[in-house]
């Protein structure tokens, strides 16, 4: 059997999510074990993005496929391409979006190529381990863990139970719940250190945006000393949970 790996993203106007992607892509193809394909490693792992980009998904999955696996019709062997989605909350681009555009693909690349979608990335029970290595890095009497947030119902309660664990409160950038209501709330509490997790994969806009909002709260909050952490970010770590959803 011969298979792929897709790692799919939001997508961004943003540059640096992008080159981090690439990073992470090969971080994953270190993963492969040696002889796991026939196929040259080089195009055994590839990104793709659901938005900002002049293709939809379909079409690029149908694309990596043709890259990956070449004539498949001169092959007697099964190919399959597996597609790991790299979003951290069952927003409605996980839960519905994604799978759209697999079906299409799916259905234009027949049944030479056997379309698998795997789990999401923010359902491995590890990330949380690499988000309590982030908070292990900066002392602090309170934490938010701060996510873009999903309109879908119950979309919150995977960041909810994360931020419950690691003794934070969880915060969002787009929907009710902000940052700036959790820092009043924990300055009313008596607060005075008060950390930030950027529950997001790399930097980029938001990330600058969410700094930029940090900067104006200690403005507003002079005796609260403020501290970001870094978001995720392309790691040996990460990849080895994104390798762990691609092997079930």
């Amino acid at each position: 059997m011969s298979s792929a790996y897709l790692l799919v993203s939001h997508g961004s106007r943003d540059r640096r999510p992008e080159i981090a992607m690439q990073q992470l892509a090969k971080l994953v193809c270190q993963k492969l074990p040696k002889n796991h394909n026939p196929l040259n490693s080089e195009h055994l792992v590839g990104i793709a993005v659901l938005e900002m980009s002049p293709q939809p998904l379909h079409e690029q999955i149908q694309e990596f496929a043709k890259s990956a696996f070449g004539d498949c019709t001169l092959s007697q062997n099964e190919n399959r391409l597996k597609i790991v989605p790299l979003f951290l909350l069952p927003g409605v681009h996980v839960m519905t979006d994604i799978p759209a555009e697999v079906a299409l693909a799916q259905q234009a690349v027949g049944q030479d190529i056997m379309i698998d979608l795997q789990p999401y990335l923010g359902s491995h029970p590890d990330l949380e381990k690499l988000l309590a290595k982030q908070i292990a890095t900066i002392e602090a009497q309170a934490w938010i863990l701060l996510t873009h947030g999903s309109r879908r119902p119950d979309s919150e309660k995977p960041v909810q139970a994360i931020a419950r664990s690691l003794g934070a409160v969880a915060a969002y950038w787009s929907v009710p719940g902000s940052l700036e209501s959790r820092v009043k709330e924990l300055v009313a509490s008596g607060y005075k250190e008060i950390a930030i997790l950027p529950y997001f994969l790399f930097a980029g806009g938001i990330t600058d945006a969410i700094a930029a909002s940090i900067e104006e709260l200690k403005l507003q909050f002079s005796a609260v000393n403020f501290q970001l952490a870094e978001p995720l970010g392309a790691s040996a770590e990460l990849a080895e949970l994104i390798w762990d959803l691609i092997d079930r």
